[in-house]
This record gives C-alpha cells, structure tokens and sequence, in this order.
C-alpha cells in the first residue's frame, strides 16, 4: 500500500493545471519559494549539489533549486500535477528528472543517493508522515542535509492556517489542510532522531495579512520549517 490519501492526491490532481498561475490558489507557495530557498542556500549550497525533492507537485522549489545550479531529482504520486512539472521546463529551460514514485519505494531503489533532500508542504497531507521522514533520512547520503516544512498543531494554527488561510482571507481552497494531521515540532524532531537525523535548525513562517508578504523568523506556532543532518559515518581504525 502507498502512503498516499487519495481524497488528497485528487485534490491537487484537480488543481494541476493551475500550478504556475501567480494569480491560483498557489500563489502562497510561489510567495513563500524564495524564502524557503534561500534558508537553505544559506545553510548549504545547493550548487551542483544532487537535491531531491519529496512530494514536488508541480515543480515550483524544484525549478528554484535548479535555477542555482542543483541537479534536481522531484517526485510525486500526482501523475497530473507532474506533467505540469514536465510541460513548464520547455517555458524556464530548466533540467529535472521529474518521477512518479513513492519516497519509500525510491529509498528502496536508491539508498543514501542525495547530498539534499527536500519534502515541504507535504507531510501534513499523507497517513504515515513517519514513514516519509524515515524514508528521506534514507535517500540521504551520510553528511548530507534534510529540509522539512509542515504546519504546527495548536489553536492558534488551527486559526491562521485554517479559519483565516482558507475562509477569512481565502488564501487557500476551503479544505486544503485538515487540522488533525498538522504536525507539532516535537512530534517531527522525535521522528527524525527515530531515523537516526540530528535536528538542527528550526525557523518558522509567518504572514502578515496587512502587507500581504511573508517572512521567516523565530514564531514557529503555525508554519515551520526544519533543518536536518545526517552523520557522516564514523570511520574505525
């Protein structure tokens, strides 16, 4: 069984089309890329680096990473939504190896293969987010670097990213997140120290609804973003 909803991948599959409209409702994750990649290029850089990136849609963060000089690998189980990857590298000339497979299966395939691996936007939409976690820690190679970004679970996440995100403001489509598969920073920490990563950094995400812009910064009660190292091996005499 993949760890996949299929409400979920039918959901974004129906959206597709509009992944790269400025104007659809993706335009917070077109807001919000050069910030993410930036705090990553800031931590390691991604030029000539092997990135994968986990649950990459329609390629948005996999054609930043690219622009910087990464060889990007993004995969997906939304066959549509990666087809709208495909057809946008004839627009930005970009070269990614676009696949349609699990994490898990292409952990199996191809252990320790990435010097970076990336999963944003996506944990909080499948049923075992531990298993993509351990999955990632996997695909990584021994002192490369891991990047989660998920949704905090409290009241005040349950206000901004639900009720203001998708009813209030209409930043969403009404049903995009369901609360109870946000993620508390604990909760991810504890899985990827499971998978034998080291937690590094942690940095949250935050909107401000009368400038309409975003920003990163030290208030990680709603979106945050996760940095991770796995150890290099230990070499005996």
């Amino acid at each position: 069984m993949q760890n996949a909803d299929l409400k979920e991948l039918d959901k974004f599959s129906q959206l597709a089309h509009r992944w790269w409209d400025l104007n659809s409702e993706f335009r917070p994750l077109h807001d919000i890329n050069p910030l993410r990649i930036g705090w990553i290029n800031e931590i390691i850089s991604v030029n000539e680096k092997k990135i994968l990136d986990v649950g990459c849609g329609g390629g948005i963060l996999a054609e930043g990473l690219a622009a910087l000089g990464a060889q990007v690998t993004g995969i997906d189980l939304s066959e549509k939504a990666l087809n709208v990857a495909k057809l946008h590298l004839l627009e930005s000339g970009h070269s990614i190896d676009y696949r349609h497979i699990a994490a898990e299966d292409l952990a199996a395939q191809s252990p320790e293969t990435y010097d970076i691996v990336t999963c944003m936007e996506m944990l909080e939409h499948v049923p075992d987010p531990a298993s993509i976690v351990t999955a990632c820690a996997a695909l990584t190679r021994p002192g490369g670097h891991l990047f989660f970004s998920t949704l905090n679970r409290n009241p005040k996440s349950f206000l901004f990213a639900v009720i203001g995100a998708e009813y209030l403001l209409q930043l969403l489509p009404k049903g995009t997140h369901e609360y109870a598969k946000f993620i508390r920073p604990s909760e991810l920490s504890r899985w990827a120290k499971n998978s034998g990563l080291s937690p590094s950094r942690l940095i949250g995400l935050s909107y401000n609804p009368i400038t309409r812009t975003y920003s990163l910064g030290s208030d990680t009660s709603v979106n945050y973003l996760m940095h991770a190292v796995k150890p290099a091996l230990c070499m005996t005499q």
